[in-house]
């Protein structure tokens, strides 16, 4: 089975940028561009308008419009905006105890956007994220795809959606044992792939009876939300984003997937350095993460930092990951920097931070790189991505921005600790009196 995947500032800038960023073009001179699809330019020019990127390379050769806000990118670098293809941050309420296949269930269902988390990524320059359930099931539900607009009212301002207005995702799959435990839940590895396979057939089955039916809502057998959601999966609508860490959890998840035909990116894969020539054979992707939160758990005892470098010259798709709380959003470029160190070349690294988490979702003609027509969704930092250095300054989604370092509400997004820039505060009581 090969796994196609579609391929289809800061700047102390002044309030004018802000008020201009719809209005006016905005561009960035004599700045370091790393647009990621193509070579890095040491003293470029971009240009963002509408929402849009629509010039961008040598200073030389990019023509500044004429009303154009002109910015001095001197010392700062621009990349686009990052993307974590595992988050949970929102809230985690998918699947609950009631049995541990539930593909019906939709993460947005229970998202809370005006959550400080948000904040905290975009002061990461992090501008798209894939909001996962949990893993303590073999099937959590639906995940959804988003970015980090300014000033959220609901989900549907946050969501990526299609052409029909349907909310863009995958699904969320893990083995290993998070999903077992007492019944009826799976107690064994192989209890967990049994479970899920019989599930693929009654898949496979419904399938067939809705194209039997040809449009006949007589023929048509009822409807099921789950059944539903499983079918985009079997069609290659929707990818399965499927957490394993052990190296045979993931031959499982491969072999399951090669059986059923269905896309998958492997998260985590904490042994995925053991078996990297098979996940390359199998077409498969691979969403790591190597920043884990102290102790970890037993599954994740051999992972190590060379993940990134062995996958790659395995010919593997590499991105990384926050599982955020596990990793914070604000922390993320640490991540390809640690696998750079360990042995990941600097062009796979920054990759792994953009277009090959766009690929992951499906987006990569929307965002993931700095190219003419792609969305407007960029970060100005004050140095190299993968120093330990460097300061995310301002993020833009879509051109307007959403976060400024130098404004002292956002900086205390990027450097607060857990709670910092909460949407409420304590009142009426103590704290207000000053009291211990």
């Amino acid at each position: 089975m090969n796994f196609k995947l579609s391929i289809c500032a800061v700047l102390i800038t002044s309030v004018t940028v802000t008020a201009f960023s719809q209005e006016k073009p905005i561009a960035w001179t004599g700045i370091h561009i790393v647009p990621i699809t193509s070579k890095e330019v040491s003293k470029g020019t971009i240009v963002i308008h509408k929402g849009k990127i629509v010039a961008v390379g040598p200073q030389n050769k990019i023509k500044i419009p004429e009303d154009a806000v002109k910015v001095d990118g001197k010392g700062k670098t621009v990349m686009p905006g990052l993307i974590c293809t595992h988050s949970h941050l929102g809230g985690f309420g998918g699947g609950d105890g009631s049995g541990p296949i539930q593909p019906e269930v939709r993460i947005f269902d229970s998202l809370n956007v005006h959550d400080a988390g948000f904040r905290r990524a975009v002061a990461g320059g992090l501008t798209s994220l894939n909001i996962m359930p949990g893993s303590g099931h073999l099937m959590s539900g639906q995940t959804i795809y988003v970015k980090l607009r300014k000033d959220p009212r609901t989900i549907d301002d946050f969501a990526y959606k299609d052409e029909k207005g349907k909310f863009l995702g995958g699904m969320k799959m893990a083995n290993g044992t998070n999903s077992m435990r007492g019944a009826p839940f799976p107690g064994t590895r192989g209890k967990s792939a049994a479970l899920v396979r019989q599930k693929f057939i009654q898949a496979q089955e419904y399938q067939a009876k809705v194209k039997a039916a040809k449009g006949d809502k007589a023929k048509l057998p009822p409807r099921d939300l789950g059944m539903e959601a499983m079918v985009e999966v079997l069609e290659g609508k929707r990818i399965v984003h499927h957490h394993t860490h052990r190296h045979d959890d993931i031959i499982t998840v491969l072999r399951l997937s090669k059986e059923f035909n269905f896309r998958v990116v492997l998260h985590h894969v904490s042994e995925g350095w053991k078996v990297a020539k098979e996940i390359a054979e199998a077409g498969a992707a691979c969403s790591a993460i190597l920043i884990d939160s102290p102790g970890g758990k037993l599954e994740a005892i051999d992972l190590v930092f060379e993940t990134g470098a062995i996958l790659e010259k395995a010919g593997v798709p590499v991105a990384f990951h926050t599982d955020d709380w596990i990793t914070d959003s604000r922390l993320f470029l640490r991540m390809p920097a640690l696998a750079v160190r360990a042995g990941m070349s600097r062009k796979a690294a920054l990759a792994s931070l953009t277009i090959e988490g766009a690929k992951m979702m499906d987006l990569d003609s929307k965002i993931g790189s700095l190219e003419v027509g792609k969305d407007a969704d960029i970060v100005i930092l004050n140095g190299d991505p993968l120093s330990v250095y460097t300061k995310v300054l301002e993020t833009y989604v879509e051109g307007k921005k959403v976060f400024d370092r130098s404004l002292p509400k956002d900086y205390l997004h990027a450097v607060g600790g857990f709670g910092a820039g909460a949407s409420r505060k304590p009142y009426q009581c103590c704290y207000e009196r000053g009291e211990d």
